[in-house]
């Protein structure tokens, strides 16, 4: 039998996405999925749509008390009971290969540590107004070179919905780092690739939801000095750490380049979800 799959999707007031964000992972053609959603305290109705969805394979989870994005996010991946795991925001999609190439890489390269694949930027009615692409080669990458790479000019490990890890992996990485609630899943993409190999699938497997009023939207749009401190003490912390080593010339270029990125996100926010203003 094929491993189990976890999907997971933290969600809070998602009440506008949420249907299709878990009838993406519905209709995967790799079926042997679980849908773990848990639900941070939502006061929309959230719960009650994710209720309505008749599929034995979606189980709702309800916190008493809200947790925060990083604690919920951890408690989505503590719920789970397959073997991999892909941490699905709310609001994403995947396409409909997206589970089956990207297990099919894991399985094929037991030493890969992460898989990701390339990344379609879409608007809240899932019109494609751009693409990110992932490492620049396709296939095995060693892990700690993608790593070090990414600290110095942009993650190419990108958002959840593109990555896929062992439950093995995460808890030997430690999980999600509370110390990092903006850029924590970066934080963690960098422990688990620094564990082995990333294999880089250059096809849109996923849509990123392209949104001001999310967090990140919200975040680049009025806090980007807050998000760049974060991004400056990600990079003292894996230096710290030693597992991916940077000089000081190599830590200036990585806190400018996230600087430079950030601007330009913006000016990308203004142009393309300026109607979700």
């Amino acid at each position: 039998m094929k491993p189990l799959v976890s999907v997971c999707i933290p969600a809070y007031n998602s009440a506008r996405y949420i249907e299709d964000t878990v009838t993406s992972v519905l209709n995967q053609s790799y079926s042997h999925v679980e849908v773990v959603i848990v639900d941070d305290g939502s006061v929309d109705n959230t719960c009650e749509i994710v209720s309505s969805i008749q599929d034995e394979r979606v189980r709702l989870i309800r916190n008493e008390t809200n947790l925060g994005m990083t604690a919920n996010w951890n408690k989505c991946v503590r719920e789970t009971k397959g073997k991999y795991v892909k941490l699905l925001c709310a609001d994403d999609v995947l396409y409909r290969d997206s589970l089956r190439k990207e297990m099919a890489a894991m399985l094929k390269h037991p030493d890969v540590a992460l898989v990701v694949s390339d990344t379609a930027l879409i608007d809240e009615d899932g019109k494609k107004r751009g693409r990110f692409k992932r490492y620049p080669r396709h296939g095995k990458v060693d892990g700690k070179k993608v790593a070090k790479r990414s600290l110095m000019l942009k993650s190419y490990f990108g958002a959840p919905c593109n990555t896929l890890f062992s439950r093995e992996a995460y808890e030997k990485a430690g999980g999600f780092d509370v110390d990092f609630p903006y850029i924590l899943d970066f934080d963690l993409w960098i422990r688990i690739a620094c564990m082995g190999s990333v294999y880089v699938i250059h096809e849109e497997l996923n849509g990123f939801r392209v949104r001001n009023d999310s967090n990140t939207g919200r975040l680049i749009r009025g806090g980007r000095p807050v998000y760049n401190d974060e991004h400056r003490r990600l990079v003292e912390k894996h230096n710290a750490i030693g597992i991916v080593h940077l000089n000081r010339l190599e830590r200036f270029i990585g806190v400018c380049s996230r600087k430079i990125r950030n601007e330009l996100i913006a000016v990308y926010l203004r142009v393309n979800a300026r109607h979700l203003g």
